[in-house]
């Protein structure tokens, strides 16, 4: 991740579970824009990256309106060194990780909270499903993240959560064509181990930060809240109002990479 860094999506507490969600901590934003800045310099020369652009609106973010003017937390959402992360191309393409068992119940109840969360975000974005990983623009897996150390900015001190029920993230990199353009990917590992009204709430948080939604909201109303309540909240107006004003943000994803920047950015 980039400068200046976002705040940091962190964990979402309840009484009952400690840390219930994380998204990416700290570390891991400065080390992913470690990785990019030195890919970017290539044979030590710094080489730019395409300009910041402004793309149109999808559709259904151009017909919003938010008749209850509920505001939004866009000033909780900061671009990284790409710039916010807006989709593009329509629809997104997202790959739900499926049991090799038809008859195994609690996957098969995982993946219809996931294409639940789908079907809700599909309402302001276009998104589709795809049958291979390969394929995917956003990529699901049924698999409790790993625990990670976090720094605790007041302390001083690196602390490991007890549990942690998902985690997204993303990559840049190049996508084919003529020319091509920067692109990004991600992936969002969520546990199997929840309630399926918890995964449901987890999998609308999560897919809330893929599509562009890097950071939190400070009311328990909104879907990105990043504490789980007791009653998950649907999302809200507030949320798509943050969403369609990021979407109105320049970005360098999306973008073409001129053919004299990307044989340096992206050497063979």
């Amino acid at each position: 991740m980039p400068h200046p860094v976002p705040p940091s999506p962190r964990h979402r507490v309840n009484p009952r579970t400690k840390f219930k969600y994380l998204i990416t901590g700290k570390w891991r934003l400065i080390a992913i824009a470690v990785c990019l800045f030195l890919i970017l310099l290539g044979k030590g020369q710094a080489t730019p990256l395409p300009p910041l652009q402004t793309h149109p609106l999808p559709p259904q973010l151009a017909q919003w309106e938010d008749s209850s003017n509920s505001g939004d937390y866009f000033d909780r959402v900061q671009p990284t060194s790409v710039g916010y992360l807006v989709w593009s191309e329509f629809p997104i393409k997202v790959y739900i990780e499926r049991p090799t068992n038809p008859r195994d119940r609690r996957f098969q109840a995982w993946v219809n909270d996931v294409q639940t969360a789908v079907a809700e975000w599909n309402d302001y974005l276009p998104l589709t499903l795809v049958e291979q990983p390969e394929q995917a623009d956003i990529l699901w897996e049924r698999v409790r993240p790993p625990l990670r150390a976090t720094l605790n900015r007041e302390t001083r001190q690196f602390e490991i959560p007890i549990a942690r029920n998902a985690e997204a993230n993303y990559k840049v990199y190049r996508r084919p064509g003529t020319p091509p353009h920067l692109a990004h990917r991600f992936t969002i590992q969520l546990s199997p181990s929840q309630t399926d009204e918890d995964t449901l709430a987890t999998a609308r948080h999560e897919l809330g930060h893929a599509l562009g939604i890097w950071g939190h909201s400070p009311l328990k109303t909104d879907a990105l809240y990043p504490t789980q309540v007791r009653y998950p909240p649907p999302i809200s107006a507030r949320d798509i109002n943050t969403l369609k004003k990021i979407y109105q943000q320049p970005t360098r994803l999306g973008w073409a990479i001129e053919s004299d920047i990307q044989s340096r950015l992206f050497p063979r």
